[in-house]
């Protein structure tokens, strides 16, 4: 008995030796600074870069590898921070990057490490939390691979999408939310883009699975997405892992991901069309001039033509509702604290339009929350520590919390929590109104970091709070920011 033990031992601790072995120390070096760019093909514009160069690198790791990123601000006038969108930053809450919650903004002409492990495999990416700076450029995918990745294929393939400005977002910011912009209309993009250009060709081989890893990188903008003639399987959402679900077309708010997998067909006779189209619905006003397309194609066979794709009046997407997460994980019952958080926009006495959660509208505070927690003693237990303008609310370890958001605006939103996945156990449709308790929920329920409420709907989300000393900004792109 004693020698069974000792082998059991001996074999664990091998297991965990070779886990460290196998992990890396990922360094990175990124000069922050002005480039120019044209993505569209229809404006050159000042576009922010990494090293000189833009579109940014991908930043990839493994599962267990330590990220160390060295950032030099060199903006001449523009603070900045890097948020690492999806990454839950156990332990590491300081290096979550929100500026004005986690740190400091990074001041021009100064460095800062960021320096975390990672343990979570999937699809995310990164991003300036600081001035709206991510629609001028500043953001790129991250791909934590896995080396126990659940399916079999063959190659990867990276697609980022966004929306695309002419005007840089200081000077739209300060039109949108001004006296002359009561409504708070948002601005409309000029173009999509699809790994930051336009006609995008991707060639692949007949008869192979492809690993297709989509990001939503925009600032306003969701896109339906799908690939001519082909089908889609997904399996993972914002880093979850899914039981495999088919879908033909899929809806991708801004700053969700999807990873799903593309079996190429046996001959290569024909090139196929895919499209990334910007859900008009969020805009005020179509302009006449919007092409809100964007096209790449799969190319088998580049001596072929690349044909047009077919233009659609409708859109019918896969709902990610019915998404099973592999873990099983099943439904938190017993809530242990309950958020209601309605949602809507108002004029302030400036004028201007501004979003409220429960008639707070967000103010930065001064000194960064998690500094507060960590110097206000027992007093960090009290919200009014943080400003009344950061609506915090305190949580204790452990807890299943409950958050009902209900949107009192006739727009769409996505919805994003930093430092945790939730369960997403109920989404209206629109015009639902508020939540009333009375709905059955999923047994097993989807599970994500990023979801969208549907108009004048609602959401109920629910989540454990083990990440601790994490700040949790709910937060949604460009409407919200």
């Amino acid at each position: 008995m004693a020698a069974s033990i000792l082998k059991a031992l001996f074999f664990t601790l091998l297991l965990s030796l070779t886990s460290v072995s196998q992990a890396a120390t990922v360094t990175y070096d990124w000069n922050i600074t002005w480039v120019r760019a044209n993505p569209d093909g229809q404006h050159e514009r000042p576009t922010i870069g990494i090293n000189g160069q833009w579109p940014l690198p991908h930043l990839t790791a493994t599962v267990g590898d330590q990220v160390v990123i060295n950032v030099d601000n060199q903006l001449g006038n523009q603070s900045t921070s890097l948020h690492f969108h999806g990454l839950y930053m156990n332990g590491s809450t300081h290096m979550d990057g929100a500026a004005g919650v986690s740190q400091c903004a990074i001041p021009p002409g100064t460095t800062f490490k960021y320096n975390f492990t990672i343990d979570q495999p999937g699809t995310y990416w990164y991003h300036s939390h600081e001035n709206g700076q991510y629609p001028d450029g500043l953001r790129g995918p991250l791909i934590v691979h896995d080396l126990e990745f659940p399916h079999q294929y063959d190659e990867e393939i990276i697609l980022t999408l966004s929306d695309w400005y002419h005007d840089q977002m200081p000077g739209l910011i300060k039109t949108f939310i001004s006296f002359a912009n009561p409504t708070g209309a948002e601005p409309v993009p000029n173009s999509a883009l699809m790994n930051d250009t336009q006609n995008l060709t991707v060639a692949v081989e007949p008869g192979k699975t492809y690993l297709v890893r989509m990001v939503n990188m925009g600032a306003f903008a969701g896109q339906y997405v799908w690939f001519e003639n082909h089908t889609m399987q997904t399996i993972e959402v914002d880093g979850i892992y899914t039981e495999p679900a088919e879908a033909d077309m899929i809806y991708i708010t801004a700053a969700q991901r999807y990873s799903v997998l593309l079996t190429t067909k046996n001959d290569t006779g024909s090139n196929f069309a895919f499209v990334a189209s910007m859900d008009k619905a969020l805009f005020d006003t179509v302009p006449e001039n919007l092409n809100p397309n964007v096209t790449g194609w799969l190319v088998y066979d580049e001596t072929k033509d690349l044909p047009k794709p077919t233009l659609l009046d409708s859109f019918d997407p896969f709902d990610d509702f019915t998404l099973v997460p592999t873990d099983g994980e099943k439904l938190y019952e017993n809530v242990d604290h309950s958020i209601t958080l309605d949602l809507k926009m108002g004029n302030l006495g400036d004028g201007a339009n501004y979003a409220f959660f429960n008639d707070i509208t967000y103010v930065r505070p001064k000194v960064p929350t998690l500094y507060s927690a960590l110097s206000t003693g027992v007093s960090a237990s009290n919200a009014s520590v943080y400003g009344v303008n950061s609506n915090a609310f305190i949580l204790k370890k452990n807890e299943v919390v409950e958050i009902v958001l209900n949107n009192n605006d006739p727009g769409r939103h996505p919805f994003h929590l930093h430092g945790h996945s939730f369960q997403t156990i109920v989404r209206s449709a629109e015009d639902a109104g508020n939540f009333v308790d009375n709905e059955t929920f999923p047994t097993v329920p989807m599970k994500r970091d990023t979801v969208l409420v549907r108009p004048n709907g609602y959401l109920v989300l629910r989540f454990r709070a083990d990440n601790p000393d994490k700040f949790l900004p709910p937060s949604l792109p460009l409407t919200l920011s």
